[in-house]
C-alpha cells in the first residue's frame, strides 16, 4: 500500500513528519533530525517535506511546541487537578512522572541536551523551568504552606524529577511505584492515605501488571 501511495505522489502528513522527527530527536539528538533521514524513515521523497514545512527550522520549532504542550502543559494541568489534601495533590502530579503520555522523559532529556548547543532552546527551557516551579509553588501555597517553604518544597520535588531524567534512572516501574508513598511524605510532609495510594495505583494498573 505504501509503495502504491508513494508512486501516486503520497507525501505523508505534517503529523507523520513530526512523529518521525520526534523519533530521531530522542534517538540521536537534534543533529539527527535532518530531512533526508526523515524522508527515508517515512519512505517518501525528500522534496515531499516541503509540502508540509518551509524548512528544517520550521520542523524543529514544531518539536519545541510539542514538548511545551505535552510536558509543561501536562505538569500545569496536574497542578490544578482537584485534590482534597496535599498528599492527593502530590499523587496527581506524580502521574506525570510515571505516565509518558503525560510527561515524556525521553523528550525532556533530548530538549535539555539540545539546549546545551542552542541558546534559543536554552531560553525556552529556562522559561519552562520557571513556569513549572511557579506552578508547583502555587500548589503548595494553595494548601497553606508559607511562601519560603512552598518554594523550597517545589524545587525539591521538581529537581528530584529532573535528576531522574538527567541520570536516566533505570529502576523498574514496580520499584518506583513502591517508593511513591515515601516520596509524597518527603515532598510535602504528609503521608498519603491508603485510599489515596489505591486510587493512584488504580490509575496505573495497566503498567503495574506489565513485565519490566
Amino acid at each position: 500500500m505504501r509503495q502504491m501511495q508513494t508512486e501516486r505522489g503520497w507525501r505523508g502528513t505534517p503529523d507523520l513528519w513530526l512523529d518521525a522527527a520526534y523519533a530521531l530527536l530522542v534517538e540521536g539528538g537534534v543533529e539527527a533530525v535532518k530531512i533526508l533521514p526523515l524522508a527515508a524513515r517515512l519512505g517518501v521523497s525528500r522534496t515531499s517535506f516541503y509540502w508540509h514545512f518551509q524548512d528544517r527550522e520550521a520542523l524543529l520549532a514544531r518539536l519545541i511546541d510539542r514538548w511545551q504542550a505535552q510536558n509543561t502543559g501536562s505538569l500545569l494541568a496536574r497542578c490544578h487537578a482537584p485534590a482534597d489534601t496535599i498528599a492527593e495533590a502530590m499523587l496527581n502530579l506524580i502521574d506525570c512522572w510515571v505516565e509518558p503520555r503525560l510527561f515524556d522523559s525521553r523528550l525532556e532529556f533530548a530538549m535539555r541536551t539540545w539546549a546545551q548547543s542552542d541558546p534559543a532552546v536554552a531560553d525556552a527551557l529556562a522559561k519552562a523551568d520557571s513556569q513549572r516551579i511557579e506552578a508547583l509553588t502555587a500548589l503548595f501555597l494553595r494548601f497553606g504552606y508559607d511562601p519560603t517553604e512552598a518554594d523550597t518544597r517545589a524545587r525539591t520535588l521538581y529537581l528530584t524529577q529532573i535528576g531522574y531524567i538527567a541520570l536516566k534512572s533505570d529502576e523498574s516501574f514496580q520499584v518506583r511505584m513502591g517508593r511513591i508513598p515515601a516520596y509524597v511524605l518527603v515532598f510535602c510532609g504528609q503521608s498519603p492515605t491508603m485510599a489515596e495510594v489505591a486510587g493512584f495505583r488504580a490509575r496505573h494498573a495497566d503498567r503495574l501488571g506489565a513485565p519490566d
